[in-house]
């Protein structure tokens, strides 16, 4: 069993669809045309699962915009919010025996931050559906309950040959998992995939952040030897001094085998505020990883864009790179990465 990479070949993708109910009530119809360019560019390339409390609702929303459903699935089911990196299954594989591990790990809003009843069951209502997905193609697909464990997608990073990259930050912070220590909270992780070793990165602070500082909004691995991260040279910005804390982390760390990781930069994106003058986590660093394509958040900053997606080009020299206009979504403090969750299949 391993937890495979980001960019081993994925059977789908699955969103969480905004509705009325959300806290995206004030920007809704911009949410959902963000949601739509986003699913419309997965389809080309892989099939798409969109959970959704209304999915006629969520169905008439592609049509509007143009988006084919032949390769979206729909599954009925309440919920709280839209951010299905962190509620969703966490999937590991076992090739040998024709096996999907689905790890359901409790979700808790962040450390009690936000409502997160509905969307903590939501595995439990998607399990059958993707035990039957997997069964069709001979796929067996067996549910690990983990629900003592508060553990989020967007928190791990996984090179596929054993290397977790995490952050001390949100690991360690208090309301998920503070009656175990780094030390048993390390061995739990390399537990339960497997892993042989987990790199802790200790600075990893964006203002806006509701996470407590997820790795997937500032450092990525790109292969098993580079890593994609956000670099800011502003010394008037307030994230000099911690980003350039984490690069100087970074430049430290070595490959399994020993080896210093090729690391590619991506520009802070200029500040970006909502209505109340509050500080947005905008990141190029939350890309989605898909079948033959990487697509990158973007911010309306020519400048600033364009870099990351040269970037990650170089980072990705056979996949497609493309930009998606992502101003909405970090309103609500998230962005693309946090918006999905991948679903491995075999091969690739």
């Amino acid at each position: 069993m391993f937890f495979p990479a980001e960019w081993h070949q994925q059977a789908f993708v699955q969103l969480t669809w905004p509705h009325q109910d959300t806290d995206w009530a004030p920007v809704l119809a911009d949410a959902i045309d963000c949601f739509c360019n986003i699913v419309r560019e997965i389809v080309k390339y892989e099939p798409v699962l969109i959970v959704a409390q209304h999915p006629d609702e969520a169905k008439a929303d592609l049509v509007r915009m143009g988006v084919e459903l032949a390769d979206i699935t729909f599954v009925s089911c309440p919920t709280n919010d839209t951010w299905a990196r962190d509620h969703a299954f966490i999937t590991c594989i076992d090739p040998t025996q024709n096996q999907v591990f689905l790890n359901d790990f409790q979700f808790n809003g962040w450390g009690l931050k936000f409502a997160a009843n509905h969307d903590n069951q939501i595995n439990k209502t998607l399990l059958p559906h993707l035990a039957d997905r997997y069964k069709t193609v001979g796929i067996t697909a067996e549910y690990v309950n983990h629900l003592d464990f508060v553990f989020e997608g967007g928190s791990i990073e996984s090179d596929g040959e054993g290397t977790l990259m995490v952050t001390s930050s949100c690991l360690l912070a208090e309301n998920r998992n503070n009656t175990l220590s780094q030390q048993e909270i390390e061995k739990k992780i390399k537990d339960f995939f497997q892993a042989e070793r987990i790199l802790w990165i200790q600075h990893s602070w964006l203002a806006g952040d509701d996470t407590d500082g997820h790795i997937d909004t500032v450092a990525r691995f790109c292969s098993p030897t580079s890593i994609a991260y956000v670099k800011c040279d502003n010394p008037n910005d307030e994230h000099y001094e911690e980003l350039q804390a984490m690069e100087q982390e970074l430049l430290s760390l070595c490959t399994l085998q020993g080896l210093p990781y090729t690391l590619f930069p991506l520009p802070l994106p200029d500040p970006c505020f909502d209505e109340e003058g509050n500080r947005l986590p905008a990141t190029h660093a939350n890309f989605l990883i898909i079948n033959g394509a990487v697509l990158v958040p973007t911010y309306h900053q020519a400048e600033k864009d364009e870099e990351a997606l040269t970037q990650l080009q170089k980072a990705f020299p056979d996949r497609k790179v493309i930009g998606i206009d992502c101003r909405v979504l970090i309103l609500q403090h998230g962005s693309l990465h946090c918006s999905t969750m991948q679903y491995p299949q075999f091969g690739g």
